[in-house]
């Protein structure tokens, strides 16, 4: 009777589990970051199909405030209802039909700690669902429950253990068997990284993993850090280690795991990190972990002894290929390091790898071993050198997309090259670091300048690539290097924006184009297709931004905060909706000086060592290619005035605009700040 009850209820779970999918599958709505728990971001849509692509236009769009900056949440469409974040944290609730807001929620991270907001600005991916409830995480490190319907509070878990962190939340959690689960960005400044899952119905947390390991006097918290930390040397500890999970989770529902992709070191010099070697686990690496529990079942390491921001945080897609006539639980990857990476997610192992463009810090994966045979003195131990990819990857976090129909993956791609090097002054930098001070710097014990040295570097392109025969089926060349994320439906199309403000859809099987709009601001946002009624639509976040927001070309398509609005766009077949009126790409600076101050090019001098350290992320190199995600100083009269620009830094009188809090500058470096300011205005 025993034997019977077991099997029953083997039966009724397995059949549960087939029905849950099958719904997930065949639904019209477009319920998590993937769509479905795979991340393949696959819609079985047909409305929208060859033929009729050339028919879709403007439904409604929706201009979102300037203070939304960058966009580049998936938005997730559930019941008619379209949910996003935009870059402070911000929860959108909008009617999917006709674009009228249902209800917004800011959770005012500025308030709960406006010094947080420092270490990343502009990047923030959005929502999870389950039963009535939205899940985010608002960048001050709060995981939030919303009601669906009215927008009110569930409940608030802090999820930063330390005091002063410089952790942000910018990824999107995900729900899964009763759990959601969220992970942090901010390695580069000094933390170490984990992630926690919470219970969705009370916010109490029922498991944390941490991704490298702590002080060995502290003890270590399981198994997994206790074998961590034999790859690790010297006092790593004092940087943190980085390894932070701040994009790449995705849920196995036929094996019952968690799968994390985890970030780069902290700091990225080995030398300083980890004097004497090792592996450093588990940075840089795939993880493994049981869904109930969060124990580690296995890793794959992409990256031994990281070293140049290098990171596998891109979405990792599962699927089932044909391999050798087998078929095969795969997991599949392509992390900033350039290679793309196909595994068994049974058991970790290697199945291939091969370069997705131009690479030269390896000369290849080897399979036996799993280990890149790297090139010589790549660690710039023995002075400056250059290689392909740069620290952005020629893959970084833009979502891609698998076809099973067409057996593809396509992948947003960029080229470009960086030069590294490690100097006297990045090693005293490094060295100043103390985990939980009030002061901000980036430790990173290294120094990685641009050199361009390719024509079509700082370019980027759409690649369909076979991830069975590792090679690409078809590329479309792009202009701009940052690029939104992939779309592909069962109607054979693909569906990718652009930074120079295209939206394009493609033939999934030949790379044809069949559609383009002209979306008045860059595309870094992935789109979303579901079913409202009987009509298909197509969403997409359209606000240039993000990671290349910091300088010059060809990082700056010429989107300029305030001048290009961030906007929500919504098509449909048929649609014949117009974009309000938006100038185009705006190169041109109008600069504002203060006559009354002498320039000191010394004082100058410290101002440039601190913007580079502390504004460059957001107000551009040098000033410039400002872009999305913050006003240009050069044009701006407070950044001019003393009591003005202490006002916003020290006393962080903008804040809640999204503008950080650095009380701990003296009066003496925000007055270097001001010479510098002025004499790049000048």
């Amino acid at each position: 009777m025993r034997r019977w009850s077991v099997s029953a209820c083997a039966v009724l779970l397995m059949l549960g589990m087939l029905f849950a999918r099958a719904a997930q599958s065949d639904s019209g709505d477009w319920l998590s970051y993937g769509r479905s728990s795979d991340e393949q971001r696959f819609s079985p849509l047909e409305q929208i199909d060859e033929k009729s692509v050339g028919k879709l236009g403007l439904a409604w769009s929706m201009d979102l405030p300037v203070s939304a900056r960058t966009l580049e949440a998936t938005p997730l469409a559930v019941n008619g209802v379209l949910y996003f974040t935009t870059s402070l944290s911000v929860v959108y609730a909008v009617n999917a039909v006709d674009g009228h807001l249902v209800w917004h929620y800011d959770p005012e991270a500025w308030r709960h700690n406006a010094r947080a907001l420092r270490t990343i600005q502009g990047y923030h991916r959005g929502v999870a669902y389950s039963d009535g409830a939205i899940f985010f995480g608002s960048s001050d490190g709060r995981l939030i429950s919303l009601d669906a319907n009215s927008g009110k509070v569930r409940w608030i878990a802090d999820t930063v253990e330390e005091n002063d962190s410089r952790k942000q939340i910018t990824g999107a959690p995900r729900v899964f068997r009763g759990k959601v689960i969220i992970g942090h960005a901010g390695a580069d400044f000094g933390t170490r990284g984990y992630v926690t899952a919470y219970d969705v119905k009370t916010g109490k947390r029922t498991w944390r993993f941490y991704t490298v390991p702590g002080d060995p006097a502290k003890g270590f918290e399981d198994d997994a850090m206790k074998l961590a930390a034999t790859t690790w040397g010297g006092q790593w500890w004092k940087w943190g280690g980085g390894g932070t999970v701040w994009n790449a989770i995705t849920f196995d529902a036929d094996l019952n795991r968690i799968y994390i992709g985890t970030g780069n070191s902290a700091n990225y010099n080995p030398r300083l990190r980890s004097p004497g070697g090792g592996d450093n686990l588990f940075l840089a690496s795939i993880v493994a972990l049981d869904a109930d529990t969060g124990r580690y079942i296995w890793h794959y390491q992409v990256n031994p002894s990281e070293s140049w921001d290098f990171k596998a945080t891109a979405d990792m897609v599962l699927a089932n290929l044909t391999l050798q006539g087998k078929s095969r639980k795969v997991l599949m990857q392509a992390p900033t390091n350039g290679f793309f990476y196909v595994l068994d997610r049974e058991s970790g192992k290697l199945l291939s790898a091969e370069k997705l463009g131009k690479v030269t810090w390896a000369s290849r994966i080897d399979l036996a071993t799993g280990r890149p045979l790297e090139a010589a003195d790549i660690r710039y131990e023995k002075g400056p050198v250059t290689f392909w990819p740069s620290p952005w990857g020629i893959h970084n976090w833009q979502a891609m997309a698998f076809n099973p129909g067409t057996g593809l993956m396509y992948i947003p791609t960029m080229k470009l090259a960086s030069t590294y090097q490690s100097t006297e002054q990045d090693v005293r930098d490094a060295d100043q670091l103390v985990m939980g001070s009030r002061r901000y710097w980036m430790p990173i014990g290294a120094s990685i300048l641009v050199p361009m040295p390719d024509a079509d570097d700082g370019t980027g392109q759409l690649v369909a690539w076979d991830p069975v025969l590792q090679k690409p089926r078809w590329t479309k060349a792009l202009p701009s290097m940052w690029n939104g994320g992939a779309l592909t439906t069962a109607s054979n199309l693909v569906f990718q924006g652009t930074g120079s403000g295209w939206l394009f859809a493609y033939a999934a099987d030949s790379g044809q184009e069949l559609w383009r709009y002209y979306a008045k601001n860059g595309v870094v946002a992935p789109p979303v297709t579901y079913m409202v009624g009987d009509t298909q639509y197509l969403t997409v976040l359209a606000g240039y931004g993000g990671a290349t927001s910091g300088g010059p070309k060809p990082f700056d398509p010429g989107w300029r905060y305030g001048k290009h609005p961030p906007r929500v766009l919504t098509f449909k077949l048929n649609g014949h909706g117009e974009i309000p009126a938006t100038p185009g790409p705006d190169y041109s600076v109008h600069p504002v000086t203060n006559p009354a101050l002498t320039l000191d090019p010394a004082a100058a001098a410290r101002g440039e060592r601190l913007w580079n350290h502390t504004c460059l992320l957001c107000h551009g190199y040098a000033g410039a290619g400002a872009g999305m995600i913050a006003p240009d100083l050069r044009e701006s009269r407070s950044a001019h005035d003393f009591a003005s620009l202490r006002s916003i830094l020290h006393d962080g009188s903008l804040a809640a605009g999204g503008m950080p809090q650095f009380d701990e500058r003296s009066d003496e470096e925000i007055r270097d700040l001001q010479m510098y300011i002025e004499k790049i205005s000048r």
